[in-house]
């Protein structure tokens, strides 16, 4: 089984966990009401997919 030979440094170890940052997920404006919504999804506002009302929304 490898074993390491040294210790890793806290710096070292911190460099590595750096990039570990969250992405906010991408938002598209809704064709049929302009409202923010996420990509191929129907809207929760109007309820449309793809120029098709798919959902109810009262």
């Amino acid at each position: 089984m490898a074993v390491p030979k040294r210790k890793t440094s806290k710096a070292r170890r911190d460099k590595r966990r750096a990039n570990w940052k969250l992405t906010s997920p991408g938002v598209v404006l809704c064709p049929q009401c302009h409202e923010a919504k996420l990509p191929h999804r129907a809207c929760t506002a109007c309820g449309y997919y793809k120029n098709k009302a798919v959902i109810a929304v009262n």
